[in-house]
């Protein structure tokens, strides 16, 4: 049986802008959840919901889903990055720059670092299957914490995106840590 976890994280850019949220097309519904892939960056067009304070030009909602259980014994675990469009929004999106949606996108960049991180720990960690729910739950608090910490602290030091060069250090170094964690990645 697979145990559910969601670890939701909402990241967002200050401004103290205000304009109506553009209607999305009738189109087909968006997806519930855009699984992180490198091959697929975001678009304005995935952020769906509407905003929901004045002080933000964007909000990245960006989840880890994981799953573990135990069949016959063997702990088994899927841990996926996504991001969720109908909790994501951009404030004006014919006034949104390509510079902030790659703030929004090392949000997300940083999602799947921390969910290849809870990979690599659960990779390394013996569960014993009829005591998984507390250690699997510690482990997760913790990755969680951890996460956050660094999104907070991504938004502290590039000031939400508006400063440019610490921006640019860590598009860098967000890029690293994913080739650093490549053997964590999910096969496509």
């Amino acid at each position: 049986m697979l145990f559910p976890l969601s670890l939701p994280l909402l990241l967002g850019l200050f401004t103290a802008e205000q304009g109506p949220a553009a209607a999305a097309p009738a189109a087909k519904p968006a997806p519930a959840k855009i699984e992180w892939r490198a091959d697929r960056l975001l678009t304005w067009d995935d952020f769906k919901s509407r905003p929901t304070t004045d002080r933000l030009a964007a909000l990245t909602s960006s989840t880890i889903d994981a799953k573990v259980g135990c069949v016959d014994y063997v702990f088994s675990a899927q841990v996926q990055a996504v991001f969720v469009p109908t909790e994501s929004w951009v404030r004006d999106p014919k006034r949104a720059t390509p510079a902030l949606l790659r703030h929004e996108q090392v949000h997300f960049d940083l999602t799947e670092v921390h969910a290849r991180l809870l990979r690599q720990k659960l990779s390394l960690v013996k569960f014993d299957c009829e005591k998984l729910q507390p250690a699997f739950s510690n482990i997760t608090k913790m990755a969680f914490l951890t996460w956050q910490r660094e999104e907070a602290r991504y938004d502290q030091e590039t000031n939400h995106g508006l400063n440019l060069p610490r921006q640019q250090a860590w598009e860098q170094q967000v890029q690293q840590k994913l080739q650093q964690l490549q053997a964590f990645a999910l096969a496509k």
